[in-house]
């Protein structure tokens, strides 16, 4: 990929080498971080152009503190600091002729791939361990089609939030879910691969996000 700005905003930008189809994108809004970038790659890579948008304005977030961060601070946030680059971002996409989106969100960035829904912005969400979301009122909000990647031990998206999902999904041909056992909050992005059971989650949950655009986007 290569840094573009896009509407301003400084952006990673993964474009297909082969055909694609120009008026699809994906919009990838994960806390910066090298293993976000690698992930970015491999998106492009499966045919989507790929827009890595960096709404922190510059600012970089220790690994370890993600998690924590998530939920006291990054809260406060979203939408006095973080969104409009986002929106700056879609709306100069939409002035290059990309009409649908797809968001793949990350933690914090799982909040916007709802958010984005909500406002009709999007055609398809997909949240791997999601923060900051309200089960089930968020999840029936949602108009776009959606996917949760989940896993055993998420504070930020708990088991209780997994069932209640579960539920909403089981009512709409729109939603899936996928199920990582033995994996941690952050496994679908920052996992340890030298561990199998997260290598098979976090492998398995991108295998099941590039199905999903392909099928809805």
């Amino acid at each position: 990929g290569n840094i573009e700005f896009i509407g301003g905003v400084i952006c990673y930008v993964g474009t297909p080498s082969g055909e694609h189809n120009k008026e699809k994108a994906v919009l990838f809004p994960p806390l910066p971080s090298r293993k976000s970038l690698l992930l970015a790659d491999d998106f492009f890579k499966n045919g989507f152009k790929t827009i890595v948008i960096d709404y922190l304005n510059g600012d970089s977030v220790p690994e370890y503190a993600m998690t924590v961060l998530t939920s006291m601070t990054f809260g406060d946030r979203r939408n006095e600091q973080t969104r409009s680059n986002i929106d700056k971002v879609v709306a100069a996409l939409k002035e290059q002729g990309v009409k649908d989106f797809g968001v793949t969100g990350y933690c914090f960035g799982g909040r916007y791939s709802f958010d984005l829904a909500f406002e009709n912005i999007i055609k398809v969400t997909v949240a791997s361990h999601p923060s900051l979301l309200q089960a089930p009122e968020d999840l029936e909000r949602s108009k776009a089609s959606l996917l949760i990647n989940s896993c055993t031990v998420d504070l930020p998206f708990p088991r209780e939030f997994q069932a209640e999902a579960d539920r909403v999904i089981g009512n709409s041909e729109r939603f899936t879910a996928t199920y990582r056992r033995e994996c941690f909050e952050g496994f679908a992005i920052r996992g340890d691969r030298s561990k199998p059971e997260v290598k098979v989650g976090r492998e398995g949950s991108f295998k099941a996000t590039v199905w999903f655009f392909k099928m809805h986007l």
